[in-house]
């Protein structure tokens, strides 16, 4: 099978491009050839121009092609345009930030109800989704949609610090107060890279996955403040939570400069959710998720302690918590 990765070398991704490889898939990574992957093919181009990307795959038609970078409906377009005729398979990589907000109904599956008014970021990969099964009604454009939810390997996945910054964890051995949205008891899953790629190669040049959705994620369903306290316990210590309400912090992170924290929290993590992965389950029936959070977050942070690049701390994030919590201080005195 012959698959085209637009991306590929990405937190979620790199696991899947390994699998795949492992697999026995002949994969091909379009890219600016700063990153590669072992027993991948590396085309060289820059998919924002669609000129050089079209001469550089002219000789090529595919099984599959995935863009792991799209995230507006001019992306898609000009996919259409480069691969109409030329794959049995697109596979778009929406996201589960894109289920309604908030939820009517906690149980998420791929029917749920998709309206996110608090993050453009979701709008537009919905703006994606509709036109891409817009493309697969009228001229049968041969579309996969997968969502990913919170999903780790190379990152740090707290909902307020952490991601590429090693600050939160810093903060966590200094016994620094972190802050949780909310009381900390709503409900999440986070999924390692590991496992979604399972999910993932199993759909790849899946014919009866054509014209269908599916977001694959952990069963495991942790608390906000299991989440944090297996991060600290990762580190050997217990984590200085302060719970903070969710419309406080992002009031504040408005004023702070960080509006993206809306979409961050009321876009996304601040509501309890909990995904129903039968669909995955019945399409590829291999696919199980068997990395528990507590074990695959203490090899991230093993990764990031790996190379003193990687633990470099965003004295600016660390500023706006020190000063969110003093804020919230002030008002409990008050």
């Amino acid at each position: 099978m012959k698959v085209l990765f637009i991306g590929g070398t990405g937190n979620i991704s790199t696991a899947v491009s390994k699998l795949a490889i492992t697999r026995g898939i002949e994969l091909y990574l379009l890219n600016r050839g700063k990153k590669r992957i072992k027993g991948a093919k590396t085309i060289i181009a820059d998919i924002s121009k669609e000129k050089e990307t079209a001469e550089a795959l002219k000789k090529h038609r595919w099984d599959v092609v995935v863009n792991w970078i799209a995230y507006k409906s001019t992306d898609i377009e000009r996919d259409i345009r480069l691969f109409s005729g030329k794959t049995s398979q697109y596979i778009f990589i929406s996201s589960a930030s894109v289920y309604q907000k908030p939820l009517t109904f906690p149980f998420v599956t791929e029917d749920t109800p998709l309206c996110n008014p608090f993050w453009d970021y979701s709008r537009n990969k919905i703006a994606c989704e509709e036109r891409l099964n817009c493309e697969f009604r009228k001229n049968a454009f041969p579309i996969t949609i997968v969502r990913p939810s919170l999903t780790y390997d190379t990152v740090i996945p707290l909902a307020i610090g952490g991601w590429t910054d090693y600050g939160i964890i810093k903060r966590m051995k200094e016994g620094k107060p972190v802050v949780v949205h909310g009381d900390g008891t709503s409900l999440w899953t986070v999924t390692h890279s590991e496992d979604f790629a399972k999910g993932f190669v199993g759909l790849l040049g899946h014919q009866q996955a054509i014209g269908h959705a599916f977001h694959i994620t952990s069963d495991e369903v942790l608390t906000w403040d299991q989440i944090y306290q297996a991060t600290a316990e990762a580190v050997g210590v217990k984590a200085n939570i302060v719970h903070i309400s969710t419309d406080l912090i992002v009031k504040f992170s408005k004023n702070y400069g960080w509006a993206w924290m809306e979409g961050n929290l009321l876009g996304d993590k601040s509501y309890s959710v909990i995904f129903d992965n039968s669909k995955i389950k019945r399409f590829v029936p291999d696919f199980q998720a068997t990395i528990p959070y507590k074990v695959g977050i203490k090899r991230t942070i093993d990764f990031f302690e790996s190379s003193t690049e990687r633990m470099k701390a965003d004295s600016n994030a660390d500023k706006f918590l020190d000063t969110l919590i003093k804020s919230y201080n002030s008002i409990k005195i008050d």
